[in-house]
């Protein structure tokens, strides 16, 4: 891991110097690399990571996860400490921010990374693999930014006006696409960006921001979804390596972003793209106020017919991906 020089620009600090940041999920993969990019742009950073070793959640908790990234950031020169909680518990996300708090003085920044799979058709899926991973997802989401957010609001009414507060979630394009085999994740992944941009209005008055990315990357919760694609030949750039999408949370993260507010990015090596909002794609009016079943028939099936039969996007053509 190598740092921004700190005396390389002498009329230049590091775009996160003096901010502290909680990443979850960092003991590996994604959250790993974002926790890594936030100290190397020089924010002092809490680890969490529970530490399960199962993608869907399954094995013992452990400490060497998150306990391992927070060593490197701190043998490369930077500030960090590690929380080793559920972020999926109410208490335990409360403690992982007061560990921020205590540690570094206040908070500026919360990425929210952690997740699990537990992948099955919607006519197979039990209960437990429904309830997890929106547990998981889109609770542990809620539950950082719970208190997170409480935490800037009085910050702010102690200063009089906005304080610094970035929020950076992580939805996935099976929210957009949609994935067959995912209703579970895609439907909690949904809910992230629907929490995002409701948490981007509602704090941007204090002067925080929420955005959500869709990232690309070979991950240990992906390993199935990019097998088979095209890998990256000797000395070639792996676009889908977790470090290529880092560097668009530490900007999010950075006050250069403060004009980015509820945006939803899709992210892998070298492409950001910015989604746009869902737009009317077409309009039908009742010719008396109001519709019945003839008249709806009459205007949405001919529209429907036109359209080619069953259109949906399919992930390959979604991610942008080849298979190899």
């Amino acid at each position: 891991m190598e740092f921004v020089e700190r005396g390389a620009f002498p009329h230049m600090s590091l775009p996160l110097e003096g901010l502290a940041a909680v990443v979850t999920g960092a003991g590996r993969g994604l959250g790993r690399a974002e926790a890594l990019e936030l100290a190397r742009l020089g924010a002092s950073v809490v680890v969490n990571d529970f530490g399960q070793p199962g993608r869907d959640g399954s094995g013992a908790a452990s400490a060497a996860p998150a306990e391992e990234v927070a060593a490197e950031i701190r043998e490369a020169g930077g500030k960090a400490v590690a929380h080793t909680g559920d972020v999926a518990d109410h208490q335990q996300a409360r403690e992982l921010v007061e560990l921020a708090i205590d540690t570094y003085g206040k908070l500026d920044i919360l990425v929210n990374n952690a997740g699990i799979l537990r992948d099955r058709m919607i006519f197979s899926m039990s209960e437990d693999e429904w309830d997890s991973v929106i547990r998981v997802h889109l609770k542990g989401h809620f539950n950082t930014i719970r208190f997170a957010s409480a935490h800037w609001r009085e910050r702010s009414k102690e200063a009089g006006g906005p304080v610094y507060g970035r929020i950076v979630n992580t939805s996935s394009e099976a929210f957009l696409a949609g994935s067959a085999g995912q209703p579970n994740y895609a439907a909690a992944k949904g809910g992230v960006v629907g929490l995002t941009t409701s948490t981007a209005l509602a704090l941007r008055k204090y002067g925080v921001t929420a955005n959500a990315i869709c990232p690309r990357a070979r991950t240990r919760m992906t390993s199935d979804v990019f097998a088979g694609f095209a890998e990256p030949g000797a000395g070639e750039v792996d676009p889908l390596a977790p470090e290529h999408v880092a560097p668009l949370v530490g900007y999010l993260a950075s006050p250069a972003a403060r004009r980015v507010n509820g945006q939803v990015l899709v992210v892998h090596g070298g492409m950001v793209a910015v989604v746009e909002r869902p737009r009317v794609a077409a309009q039908f009016d009742a010719a008396g106020g109001v519709f019945g079943f003839a008249e709806l028939d009459e205007a949405l099936s001919p529209y429907f017919a036109s359209r080619p039969e069953g259109e949906t996007f399919g992930a390959a053509e979604v991610l942008g991906l080849r298979r190899g």
